[in-house]
């Protein structure tokens, strides 16, 4: 199925680095659902509308599997990573269920709670590295990036040695530009460093997540892996490019920092207003429709494609009101920036609270922080399925 005329996706970033792409603000105020082309041709359909976005989301006849088809991708590299090996977040019920539930209780609410002491400390050793006998900073590399990943490699029981390692194949895996050859070889490179370690976990079991998996017989070793793939890549990489956009956000709106840094308590409502603001799964949610839907105004056929933006969802302002401007006392709770249904993500509770910590400890330790060089000389990671920053260079005195 191909079409002449259609919205063209991926669309061009415009001037602003926390907005949509101007092409899908000005699709989403004309129709909730429009007509596009991914770059391969293909028809698709892009759901822009926040009720229609959690309609979709919700709605077991639109499959989450890349294998199903008329799944959309935008590149072929990002093809690969989808249904090479799939994890449970690329499939359907009841198997994403079965997979889901063994990992579901190690980010419940308040299992994560217990681990806020823990991860204070890391948040403020992270500070005392950065600022140690230095004045400035790369916030990406020397902040943002080795958090989260020390969070879940404790988490999981991956050493942190081997964080270049991860770090390097999940940039390859993430990035758009990736060719189909090129995502392979980085696939099958951090699988078998998964499955290798699985192995190691089986003779040697810790208290951690991965030894757990590794000791369960109704898993095979490629699940074992498979899941430890997901949460190791989810894990850091979501969250370090949501903080560093997090910082810079506020580094641009000094009002609002130092409305956080007068009032900590409210911390938790303006994380969740970064969350909508910034939505750094700026791509979409891929889907397929296993049936004909109606969405909105729109029939969908069966056997077509879907790409859910979650970032003009949460624009919508009739719900939160002039949703283009930052404002961390709005009532943000209802964003979709974690996805929603069924399939949203597991990791969320894990993220806000290491999002919390990261943000109040910066502000209150570093009350002098700011960019080092001109916000117009900053770079973005515009092709990778989660949005950030290449470097954020600070300074503090």
């Amino acid at each position: 199925m191909t079409v002449a005329t259609a919205l063209e996706l991926p669309a061009p970033y415009g001037s602003c680095p926390f907005d949509p792409p101007p092409t899908y603000t000005a699709a989403a105020r004309e129709a909730a659902v429009t007509r596009a082309v991914l770059p391969d041709g293909t028809a698709c359909w892009l759901v822009t509308g926040y009720d229609e976005v959690r309609a979709v989301l919700a709605d077991a006849r639109f499959s989450a599997d890349a294998r199903t088809p008329g799944f959309p991708f935008l590149s072929a590299g990002q093809r690969e990573l989808a249904t090479a090996k799939p994890s449970f977040i690329r499939m359907d019920d009841p198997e994403h269920a079965r997979l889901r539930r063994m990992v579901t209780k190690d980010f419940l609410v308040k299992r994560i709670e217990q681990l806020r002491p823990g991860i204070q400390d890391i948040v403020d050793r992270a500070v005392d590295r950065m600022t140690e006998g230095r004045t400035s900073a790369d916030l990406v590399a020397d902040f943002a990036l080795p958090i989260p990943s020390l969070v879940i490699c404790l988490m999981l029981g991956v050493p942190y040695e081997d964080h270049e390692l991860f770090q390097s194949l999940s940039r390859t895996l993430l990035d758009n530009r990736t060719t189909r050859a090129e995502a392979e070889r980085a696939h099958a490179q951090l699988m078998g460093y998964l499955a290798g370690l699985a192995e190691h976990k089986r003779r040697h079991p810790g208290d951690d997540i991965l030894s757990r998996l590794a000791a369960r017989e109704d898993l095979t070793d490629q699940e074992t892996a498979s899941l430890g793939f997901l949460l190791l890549v989810t894990g850091h990489e979501s969250t370090a490019n949501m903080t560093a956009v997090s910082v810079l956000a506020l580094l641009r709106r000094p009002d609002q920092a130092e409305l956080l840094r007068e009032g900590p308590d409210l911390v938790r409502g303006a994380v969740e207003e970064l969350l909508r603001h910034l939505t750094i799964i700026h791509l979409g949610l891929g889907r397929a429709a296993t049936g004909t839907v109606r969405v909105g105004e729109v029939t969908i056929p069966a056997g077509e494609g879907v790409i859910c933006m979650l970032s003009t969802a949460n624009r919508d302002e009739q719900l939160f009101g002039p949703a283009h401007d930052l404002d961390l006392t709005r009532d943000a709770r209802r964003h979709v920036a974690f996805g929603y249904g069924v399939h949203q993500c597991l990791g969320q509770t894990l993220a806000r609270v290491e999002l919390q910590t990261v943000l109040s400890t910066l502000l209150r330790r570093l009350p002098t922080l700011r960019l080092a060089v001109p916000a117009a000389e900053l770079t973005y990671n515009q092709d990778n399925i989660v949005y950030g920053l290449s470097a954020l260079p600070v300074a503090w005195t």
